[in-house]
């Protein structure tokens, strides 16, 4: 089968089409995911997304999904999904992306992977990482995950096998983490939804105070309407349709959090797109800058003190561990040893972010999410540690603040740039508000359509 002949059947499908068919009984479970594990033969070798292929375990996995008795009531019934791998499914390692060190075969599930199966989506496959997920580029010393609209340029991360499955068609929805961006970054580069819920809304994980609390699991969809299925379902809802939101008042920022650091054109364009798509849907825009001053020089050694302790949570000896990644790890360790982590400076932005929306009087807050081209693909996990970080900094700066917030945060499609890449744009909210950046985002969906994959991948053939 070559990209050029035609998909299986059920390769393109959205979330939601996939899930009424199986439960009305038009397409089984089974045929649904032996589709996409074709598809993903022929896709994997190109974008490199996956680090394990679930081909029989899968197939099986997806019969039981077809005997369930509820199977009517299964929100995601048949879908194939993919889960990153720093979250753990039973019966696989749970690598974290460090190729140097074998890491043990989980024994269960993680909450998130219970949620999803037990919904009744099929876990097909379990997506790369770069190590310990400290970068926005996907790769590390067996090879690099590819964007898939343009393979010489990265994906992004740390989610990036999850954003670039979804962008290749070789799932709908991907499970994602976002502790500085993870999601984010990785949906903006490859075209798709990503949603980074607030603090406490999905369950965090076992050991996420080694992330100082900045972890959350998320999801990546090529549609609106997917991505707040998949967010309904980690959160433990019934899912429910979107409803268009009210008048809302949007904050517009071209500020980076990053001192030094500005938007290029593209970026700045695809921020002006979005604010006049908004307010012809009946909202209103004004510039409204939140104030970052020094909180990302306060909060930044948390990104360099996390990876310390991370390595210390899971054993790792630094010989095992890639060199970009060790000398991360003894910069947050010297950051520590200073007292430059100080749990002051984050309670300090926390209140500062979460009084933004009220003292403003705005109700979202919309901003690029990136702000430069997209970084290479390969090479950069035997780069050096500056290179690294650099590249991280310049061309993905504005994420990172509302991990350490913990309010919702999400990135959406805004349209394709000039060199080929999709551009995005971020819209963050108050706790409590992820319903209501889905909705405006679906919003910017319905006035300016994307495409849900990358051109040289499969779409869906006619409506169903």
């Amino acid at each position: 089968m070559s990209m050029s002949e035609p998909v299986p059947t059920w390769v393109g499908a959205t979330a939601k089409q996939i899930s009424r068919a199986v439960r009305r009984g038009d397409a089984s479970a089974t045929r649904v995911v032996v589709d996409h594990l074709e598809h993903i033969a022929v896709a994997e070798p190109i974008v490199s997304a996956l680090r394990t292929v679930r081909s029989a375990a899968a197939v099986a996995e997806a019969e039981k999904v077809d005997e369930q008795p509820d199977l009517a009531n299964l929100p995601l019934a048949g879908v194939p999904v993919v889960v990153k791998e720093n979250t753990a499914v039973a019966g696989l390692p749970t690598g974290h992306g460090v190729n140097g060190a074998v890491q043990p075969v989980a024994e269960h599930d993680h909450e998130v992977v219970r949620r999803l199966r037990g919904a009744g989506a099929v876990v097909v496959g379990i997506t790369r990482m770069p190590e310990l997920g400290l970068w926005a580029v996907t790769d590390d010393t067996s090879g690099a995950t590819r964007n898939p609209w343009r393979t010489d340029r990265t994906p992004g991360g740390s989610s990036g096998g999850s954003a670039a499955a979804v962008a290749s068609g070789m799932v709908p929805i991907a499970h994602g983490n976002d502790g500085l961006g993870s999601i984010r970054i990785p949906a903006a580069c490859c075209g798709v939804v990503g949603v980074k819920p607030g603090s406490g809304v999905v369950p965090a994980d076992d050991d996420t105070d080694e992330w100082f609390g900045m972890v959350e699991h998320g999801i990546l969809a090529g549609c609106v309407a997917d991505a707040a299925l998949g967010l309904d379902v980690l959160a433990g809802r019934t899912p429910t349709p979107l409803k268009p939101p009210g008048r809302l008042r949007v904050a517009v920022s071209l500020r980076s959090p990053v001192p030094g650091i500005w938007p290029d054109a593209a970026n700045r364009d695809a921020v002006t797109t979005a604010a006049r798509l908004l307010v012809a849907a009946g909202h209103d825009a004004a510039i409204g800058d939140p104030g970052y001053a020094s909180a990302a020089l306060r909060n930044g050694p948390l990104w360099f003190a996390g990876a310390h302790r991370k390595i210390l949570d899971l054993g790792l000896d630094g010989r095992q561990l890639q060199a970009r990644s060790r000398r991360h790890a003894a910069v947050g360790a010297a950051m520590l040893r200073l007292g430059l982590v100080r749990q002051v400076d984050r309670e300090r932005w926390r209140a500062r972010a979460h009084a933004f929306f009220p003292s403003r009087r705005f109700d979202v807050l919309l901003t690029p999410v990136l702000a430069a081209p997209l970084p290479r693909a390969g090479g950069w996990a035997a780069g050096g540690w500056a290179a690294n970080v650099a590249a991280s900094l310049r061309y993905a700066p504005y994420a990172a603040p509302w991990n350490v917030a913990g309010l919702p945060a999400l990135s959406v499609p805004v349209g394709v740039g000039a060199d080929r890449l999709p551009l995005a744009v971020q819209l963050v909210g108050p706790a409590g508000s992820e319903r209501t950046l889905l909705a405006l985002a679906g919003q910017l969906e319905l006035a300016n359509p994307w495409p849900r994959h990358a051109p040289t991948f499969p779409r869906v053939a006619s409506a169903r």
